[in-house]
């Protein structure tokens, strides 16, 4: 089946995973579970570039002469979806894959995409992460290394500026935020913006505290992206639909939010299941906490970090 092309609105979205399955089945292989059915969508943005939802974190492609530039890769489950997805954007062959950072649900597809000639781009901790065993104890799962060919082999400390087809990309590393090896992704003449996952637009965060995250340095990197957008940039977030930069607004608020009540209320020396049971997300829950991550879930992370 070909991969469904939606032309029009891009701020449409419908998340694989919105309804978790019950159990202790565990975040990662529900993801891997959910990406193994879901379809791939594409969505048309401007300046030869779509977006590939379906497969754990957006996908974005660029296409042109000079072959194909895609950001992040989704979950390796979906390759045969994902490939389908890509042949129906272009025939160009792929020349790079950008990772935004190390999770899973990001890296999946490096492998075959770098048997299909990309070279895999990415901060030099994410390669970090992906050549060692890793484990993120708020998923309960420990990842074993990425063979040598799943490998970013271009790394950086700070920044990278690409050319190709005509276009400037230039990626940035936040510092410590959502992991300790995210990167943003700008291209300049298109204007448009990739968060990765600093931003999942309409949906509580992971913040990954096992690999560098917290959440000062996750509202740190959105006061980032506030600063590097405007109005008229089209911003592609790592989960959630494609959005604006008064969604980002939004989802900064809440951020800054929620880390000042959870702190409020945990300053007199509350323990972590006081603090749950005071429910500071309540305002939030039924906006925000509708994906992977609820209320609870996120008053956790905001916890550790405050």
């Amino acid at each position: 089946m070909a991969p469904k092309q939606t032309h029009g609105d891009y701020r449409r979205y419908e998340p694989a995973m919105s309804q978790p399955l019950p159990g202790d089945i565990g975040i990662v292989n529900l993801a891997r579970s959910e990406a193994a059915k879901a379809e791939i969508t594409v969505r048309p943005l401007r300046g030869n570039i779509s977006v590939l939802v379906g497969s754990g974190g957006n996908i974005a492609v660029f296409s042109g002469p000079d072959g194909k530039l895609i950001v992040d890769a989704g979950i390796s489950v979906s390759r045969p979806k994902i490939a389908a997805a890509l042949a129906a954007v272009s025939p160009d062959p792929i020349r790079y894959l950008i990772n935004t950072h190390w999770h899973f649900d990001h890296t999946g597809g490096n492998q075959w995409a770098h048997s299909e000639g990309a070279t895999i781009i990415a901060h030099e901790n994410t390669r970090k992460h992906l050549s060692t065993i890793t484990r993120v104890d708020d998923w309960d799962f420990t990842f074993p290394p990425l063979p040598e060919d799943a490998l970013p082999t271009e790394v950086f400390k700070t920044d990278r500026t690409l050319s190709i087809n005509g276009t400037t990309i230039v990626l940035e590393y936040y510092g410590p935020c959502h992991t300790d090896g995210d990167i943003s992704a700008q291209f300049s003449e298109a204007d448009v913006f990739i968060t990765g996952d600093t931003w999942w637009n309409g949906f509580y965060p992971f913040i990954d505290y096992s690999t560098g995250g917290s959440i000062n340095g996750m509202i740190r990197a959105t006061e980032a992206n506030l600063a590097k957008v405007t109005d008229k940039t089209i911003i592609i977030p790592g989960h959630g639909p494609v959005g604006d930069k008064i969604q980002l607004t939004e989802y900064r608020d809440m951020l800054v939010n929620m880390r000042d009540r959870v702190a409020d209320i945990k300053k007199p020396g509350r323990s972590l299941a006081e603090v749950v049971t005071a429910k500071p997300s309540a305002a939030y829950d039924a906006k925000w906490g509708r994906f992977l991550i609820d209320g609870s879930f996120f008053t956790r992370l905001v916890y550790a970090g405050v």
